[in-house]
């Protein structure tokens, strides 16, 4: 279904099925069909059509409204389950007091250690 929400939402902004069609990589048949069948499982008509895209239904205006919500969801999910299965990223700083900088060296050196050489840049 979340493809066929990504359809409706470039439909709506390209106003035009053919430039909403290439805009999903995808023929304007397949878009069309998309559409319907988004239409059938949902119970409701979200397109005006006529010989041309006449915009959406007011059914269709809050389906895009809910559409845009759980795309950026979907795409979050997608980065946070990316971002598990990589390795850690980002900047370590710590603060450390003149006095502490000798135990300071007891943390750090086992991470440099782990860390130096292994391609990702954590460490220069």
């Amino acid at each position: 279904m979340i493809d066929k929400l990504e359809m409706l939402i470039a439909l709506a902004r390209e106003q035009h099925f053919g430039r909403a069609a290439a805009a999903c990589h995808v023929t304007q048949p397949t878009l069309s069909s998309a559409i319907k069948s988004l239409e059938d499982q949902l119970g409701a008509t979200l397109v005006n059509r006529g010989p041309r895209y006449l915009g959406l239904t007011d059914e269709g205006e809050r389906v895009l409204a809910r559409a845009r919500t759980i795309l950026a969801e979907a795409r979050a999910l997608r980065a946070d389950l990316t971002a598990a299965r990589s390795r850690l990223g980002g900047v370590l700083r710590l603060g450390v007091i003149p006095t502490a900088l000798i135990e300071a060296r007891l943390y750090t050196a086992p991470f440099l250690a782990e860390h130096r050489g292994c391609g990702c840049g954590c460490v220069r």
